[in-house]
């Protein structure tokens, strides 16, 4: 159905993975916090500083990781180190 209305009004429906980490994921230098507990809404980055409300973070990195499918077809999980 998403797709179907997506096709109608001229837009891509790009999906990201399930797993992706995108509430654990500073959206602002891109460091991966370790744990980061459902009931925890807000938190502050340990690398950069950067607080973070949890829904609107992920919601950036969402945002980010599609436009880099789009862009490029990179995909959206980062590398594990």
């Amino acid at each position: 159905m998403l797709e179907y209305k997506a096709g109608w009004y001229g837009r891509e429906v790009i999906a990201v993975d399930r797993w992706y980490p995108s509430s654990k994921t500073c959206s602002s230098c891109g460091a991966l916090a370790e744990k980061l507990p459902l009931d925890v809404r807000e938190w502050a980055c340990r690398r950069c500083g950067a607080a973070h409300d949890r829904d609107v973070n992920a919601a950036r990195n969402i945002l980010a990781a599609g436009l880099a499918v789009s862009a490029c077809g990179d995909g959206v999980r980062p590398p594990r180190s």
